[in-house]
């Protein structure tokens, strides 16, 4: 009897650590989620110093993630987006931010964030989880390790969801920080029109049932 109070209990033990790692949902094992350039999908970054705040936004972000439903953990995947499709609204901004003295597009004309893994993730209902997700970032040369905060939502397919794109839907909302400094970023104006931190901000829907 002991023994099968032991063994049920260790049942309960795992079955809930495994739903705390990923999502209650319909479907099962490794899923293939891609996020098309586009639409909703974006990426943004906000720099704020004393003299005037500065946003920029692409909408040609895309890529895709992998991940075991029912441990989150499991995540990897790449997201990248064009230099060239960065636009702060303001032509001279924009010409300045693509050129050799900036970001220098020509030489590395792609910005890339490169999934590894997520940790500490919490469950917040049967198909939303909080985590932070720690990948490498790649930008103007440089490859550094970063995490993100990251809100991700997953949505069994429906009538509804339909709508907007066959199969499941994922929905995922990260933030991150960067100092261009650590991006051999280095300009006269860097900490007095723009900042040396920077805010990034991505906003995504993907499906599994649409390719790239």
């Amino acid at each position: 009897m002991k023994n099968i109070l032991q063994t049920l209990f260790l049942t309960i033990v795992f079955a809930a650590l495994t739903f705390a790692q990923g999502f209650q949902v319909k479907a099962s094992g490794e899923q293939t989620f891609n996020f098309k350039a586009g639409g909703a999908n974006q990426a943004s970054f906000y720099s704020t110093t004393t003299l005037e705040d500065v946003q920029g936004l692409t909408r040609e972000i895309s890529g895709s993630i992998i991940f075991d439903v029912n441990d989150f953990s499991t995540v990897h995947g790449e997201i990248s987006f064009p230099v060239l499709s960065l636009n702060t609204g303001i032509e001279k901004m924009v010409k300045d931010l693509r050129s050799d003295s900036w970001l220098d597009a020509e030489k590395y004309p792609e910005i890339s964030f490169k999934v590894k893994k997520a940790v500490n993730i919490k469950k917040v209902s049967e198909s939303k989880i909080e985590a932070d997700v720690i990948g490498d970032f790649f930008l103007h040369g440089v490859t550094r390790e970063d995490t993100a905060s990251t809100t991700i939502t997953y949505l069994d397919e429906s009538p509804v969801t339909q709508q907007r794109m066959p199969g499941d839907l994922l929905g995922v909302q990260a933030e991150f920080f960067i100092n261009l400094s650590d991006y051999n970023i280095k300009h006269m104006l860097l900490g007095k029109r723009v900042a040396e931190k920077i805010d990034i901000k991505v906003n995504l829907v993907g499906s599994n049932k649409v390719s790239l």
